[in-house]
């Protein structure tokens, strides 16, 4: 039987970055320290008011191919992560095989998911390749979340930054995709949404702004999320996750060396942790200088981990995402 691998993974960040005390020159009753209490958050990347997901999912890509782990005509399949696309149509994918040049018979796609893509795309190169339709996949995440983002809405830009990756999924390489798992629950959909700008509710430029019951913003051009909703929803369905995922994979969790979780924020991971009863050594942060990048948050993590060489001697990662959607999704990775 086939088997399907990571093969290297390369990472782009936006060069402006928003810190606690550029929030707190905004939003004077929370303080950077307050900030970083709450979400576990020091700073954040933010794409530049021309720079788009596309853009960065270029750069992300170019320095994966400067890693010289690949070459532009080994690329048989692009699939593309984002919720920020540049336009309605075309797909980005296809405008991305053009900017990289790579060859006009690879097979490129778009698909919207947030939290839980990464898993999701995993999945996806892994099934291409054993059901022999390619070789070599360029699995790219890229999100730019902060335009989005209402100007006064002082939680969410404490939470979210702008990220790309571009992970090259092969027959061969440093980790192999293991068992996979997904669970969606769209009546969970308005929890987390933009919900003008689409074909049922186009954008107004009359926009109302209200305040939820909890004091958060609403502003139907710009990003809502329930965060207790969010919370409760992660709380409830993660750990189910998981213990499917080391059922289907014949794994206990003792023997996971590495926990990699999307890095939503500081306090609901700890409360995770916590729940799971996992190890400050085996459970993965990577949000401090960052923030939620979404679909980019496990790449991203694996990046750094691999970078430090943190995983030499290591035998098994646990990747979960779950969030927008609602969506979740699990991928062993087997080093």
């Amino acid at each position: 039987m086939k088997n399907a691998y990571i093969k290297d993974i390369a990472v782009y960040l936006p060069h402006s970055v928003l810190t606690n005390e550029d929030l707190e020159k905004e939003f004077p009753e929370w303080t950077a320290q307050k900030i970083f209490d709450k979400v576990g958050i020091k700073s954040r990347h933010i794409a530049a008011v021309d720079e788009t997901a596309l853009d960065m999912t270029e750069k992300a890509c170019n320095a994966l191919f400067s890693q010289n782990t690949a070459t532009k005509d080994t690329v048989d399949f692009i699939l593309l992560c984002t919720q920020s696309a540049d336009y309605k149509l075309p797909t980005s994918a296809c405008i991305l095989q053009h900017r990289l040049g790579l060859l006009s018979s690879v097979g490129a796609l778009d698909f919207n998911l947030g939290c839980s893509g990464y898993c999701y795309g995993l999945a996806l190169a892994k099934g291409l390749i054993v059901g022999g339709m390619a070789q070599n996949v360029l699995l790219v995440t890229s999100e730019t979340y902060s335009k989005y983002l209402h100007p006064l809405d002082k939680g969410n830009r404490c939470l979210f930054g702008d990220a790309a990756t571009a992970t090259l999924v092969s027959s061969e390489g440093f980790a192999r995709i293991g068992e996979c798992i997904f669970g969606t629950d769209g009546s969970g959909a308005e929890s987390l949404i933009v919900k003008n700008g689409g074909a049922r509710n186009p954008f107004s430029a009359a926009n109302a702004v209200s305040y939820d019951d909890a004091g958060h913003i609403v502003s139907p051009n710009h990003l809502y999320m329930d965060g207790a909703g969010i919370f409760s929803f992660t709380l409830k369905r993660v750990p189910k996750m998981l213990k499917s995922l080391l059922e289907k994979s014949l794994l206990s969790m003792e023997d996971i060396d590495f926990f990699v979780f999307h890095q939503a924020n500081a306090y609901m991971l700890s409360h995770l942790q916590k729940k799971l009863k996992i190890s400050d050594d085996r459970f993965v942060l990577c949000i401090e200088d960052v923030g939620n990048t979404v679909s980019s948050t496990i790449p991203l993590a694996l990046f750094r981990l691999r970078k430090e060489k943190s995983l030499e001697g290591k035998k098994h990662i646990c990747t979960l995402g779950f969030g927008v959607g609602l969506s979740w999704a699990g991928a062993m990775i087997d080093i």
